[in-house]
């Protein structure tokens, strides 16, 4: 297989630019650095600047030259990308669902999950005495965790009083929803997680 000379290059860049930035951190020179490795300033000052490739056993010395291990010389080395979605405090998209009309808020806090739907967590406010509780039914496990105020939720059949700190994880094929308001403001997240085909 043959070498890509842009990865050897890659690699000298990454090492030259982590020992000059460890040696200038700590305030040292190229001859301090080179005097404690054991090795001339010029071949320190070609590694720095990625004109020559280097053996383990000079990167190692540089290493403990520099107080730190091997290891630690090559840990932001080939890091993947982050791709993370941020989504900041009461930025989450409003989302329409049966109830929204009747003091229910749902926002929605991360979507753009691409063609198959993961999960959907919401943060759902209720600030309104309202009568209207809709009932829900959907594939997957949802997850519930109080934040804010209390609420006697309904699953199938059990009812149970959620208050701060409290969670339910239940199977959202049966019947869920709210069935009483008992202490407003309330605010809980609700985590949807859908179930993937497997293949």
């Amino acid at each position: 297989m043959e070498k890509d000379i842009n990865d050897d290059n890659e690699l000298e860049r990454y090492l030259g630019n982590a020992i000059r930035d460890l040696r200038q951190k700590h305030g040292l020179t190229i001859a301090d650095v080179a005097e404690r490795a054991g090795i001339s300033r010029g071949m320190l000052s070609k590694i720095e600047n990625s004109q020559t490739a280097t053996s383990l056993d000079t990167l190692s010395k540089l290493a403990q030259a520099l107080g730190i291990s091997l290891s630690t010389l090559f840990k932001g080395y080939n890091i993947p990308e982050g791709g993370a979605q941020h989504v900041k405090n009461d930025k989450g998209m409003q989302v329409v669902r049966r109830g929204t009309k009747h003091g229910h808020t749902y926002q929605l806090l991360a979507y753009d999950q691409g063609p198959t739907k993961l999960f959907e967590p919401f943060l759902i406010s209720m600030d309104d005495a309202s009568e209207v509780f809709p009932t829900f039914e959907h594939p997957g496990t949802e997850f519930l965790y109080m934040l804010q105020g209390k609420i006697e939720y309904r699953h199938g059949q059990q009812t149970y009083l959620l208050e701060p700190g409290d969670s339910l994880t239940f199977r959202g094929e049966v019947p869920h929803g709210p069935e009483q308001l008992v202490e407003l403001p309330i605010r809980f997240l609700s985590i949807t997680i859908y179930p993937t085909s497997a293949g």
